[in-house]
């Protein structure tokens, strides 16, 4: 039986680490067969990227919008001022 506070924890973060290249299929075939066995038998990572996944494909949708002047200076002067108060 494998300690659950040992290596079952750094695959899981090694998963994380590769996880974008997984997804594009940028990985080595070995690597990938690795990251696809451990996924099927590990739930957190299962819903791990299957929120990654998500994030991904709504990001994706998303469009320029130009944020109006007025938001904008009203952002900087937000950011400006809290940036003083923090020094």
């Amino acid at each position: 039986m494998t300690d659950p506070s040992g290596p079952a924890k750094v695959e899981c973060r090694q998963i994380a680490e590769l996880l974008a290249d997984y997804l594009e299929g940028s990985l080595p075939q070995s690597v990938k067969e690795l990251i696809d066995w451990h996924i099927e038998a590990c739930g957190p990572c299962v819903a791990f990227v299957n929120t990654y996944r998500g994030t991904v494909n709504a990001a994706t949708k998303l469009r320029d919008v130009e944020i109006p002047s007025e938001l904008k200076q009203r952002l900087l002067n937000v950011l400006r001022s809290s940036r003083s108060s923090a020094r």
